[in-house]
């Protein structure tokens, strides 16, 4: 079977150690690999002055295209190279997603974070349902997001509500285009939404056995540079202003004090659970080095993690936020309902 090519992009600032491991991972799929590098304004915390990544993120991914890109499928753009001296690219990523996207020759362009990981058996019947349905225009990955350790993730009430969900595949072509990065969204060549047209939800994508592993909470930079940047740039409705991220980092990352609130979503309630499943091989040859001493990265002290996840009271804490999730999400509903109702029953007075 034929395999439509693939164009995957990706955003990257601060990527170390993970840099290396994700374009190999990406590599024996790609037709191309558009890399962007560098800072949007509001990473200017977590960024050198002249807009790059401070933890040798560029200098590694100049190294893998030297080294390790023998059929020529990389390329790495920087903001130096779309005009702007400075380094900084402007807006929230949308210029950023735009030009992997202006960049891409592939019958399909697929985003990726430099922290996002797809086992190759499940990336490979992705590949093979797109070549036998040409009716697909988009594909949505159900998330299995890390929390500390690869044997534990964190799962809740925001990630269950559709933040798990991400979209990250879309068809491309002449006169498609990159709409927006959050969410995600391509148009087609008639300015329609990608997902409108023949979309594979997460949960067709769950039935096909196929999830994103996001190793997005793995490692404590990692939360360190999130609360910064989205307390930096600030997001509408609160989910990461600044004094909850960073009640979130102190509370319940750095610490457990706050064991149901584990997510960086911290308005939501969230648990962690014990991962049994399998990764990435990239991943599990990165997890190996760290392991061996072969690459040096700060981790996360687990027993605190591990005694909750051995504890009864927090299992049985966990099964009750499950049941009640449900609940909590019918009753906002009914409340969001009767708000425009009321405001019509005044209207009639």
């Amino acid at each position: 079977m034929s395999l439509p090519r693939v164009t995957f992009g990706v955003i990257v600032l601060n990527g170390m150690p993970f840099v290396p491991y994700h374009l190999r991972a990406l590599y024996a799929f790609a037709h191309e690999i558009v890399v962007v590098e560098g800072a949007a304004p509001g990473a200017s915390g977590n960024a050198t002055a002249d807009g790059h990544s401070r933890d040798g993120t560029l200098e590694e991914l100049q190294r893998f295209v030297r080294d390790e890109d023998p059929a020529g499928k990389v390329t790495l753009v920087t903001a130096e190279d779309e005009g702007h001296p400075d380094g900084f690219w402007p807006g929230e990523k949308d210029e950023q997603s735009r030009a992997y996207a202006a960049r891409a020759t592939g019958d399909y362009l697929w985003q990726v974070d430099i922290d996002e990981f797809y086992r190759p058996d499940d990336m490979r019947r992705v590949l093979e349902v797109l070549a036998t349905d040409a009716s697909i225009q988009a594909v949505t990955f159900p998330t299995l997001t890390f929390w500390g350790a690869p044997d534990c993730i964190v799962d809740g009430w925001f990630l269950r509500r559709g933040a798990a969900a991400y979209h990250r595949l879309f068809r491309w072509g002449g006169g498609y285009t990159y709409h927006s990065h959050r969410p995600p969204t391509v148009l087609d060549a008639a300015g329609r939404d990608t997902r409108t047209l023949g979309w594979l939800d997460a949960t067709a994508t769950a039935r096909l056995g196929v999830a994103m592993l996001h190793y997005s909470l793995l490692f404590p930079f990692q939360a360190v540079d999130k609360v910064e940047y989205y307390s930096n740039w600030g997001v509408a409705d609160g989910w990461y202003t600044a004094d909850p991220a960073r009640r979130w980092l102190e509370e319940s990352y750095l610490t457990l004090r706050r064991p149901y609130r584990v997510h960086n979503v911290y308005r939501y309630p969230s648990w962690l659970e014990r991962y049994p499943g399998r990764h990435a091989p990239e991943a599990e040859r990165m997890f190996a080095d760290i392991a061996a001493g072969r690459l040096s990265v700060e981790r996360r002290p687990m027993d605190d993690a591990y005694r909750l996840l051995g504890s009864p009271s927090y299992r049985a804490g966990r099964a009750l936020l499950k049941l009640a999730g449900p609940a909590d999400l019918a009753a906002r509903r009914l409340r969001r309902a009767a708000v425009p109702a009321a405001w019509r029953a005044l209207g009639r007075r």
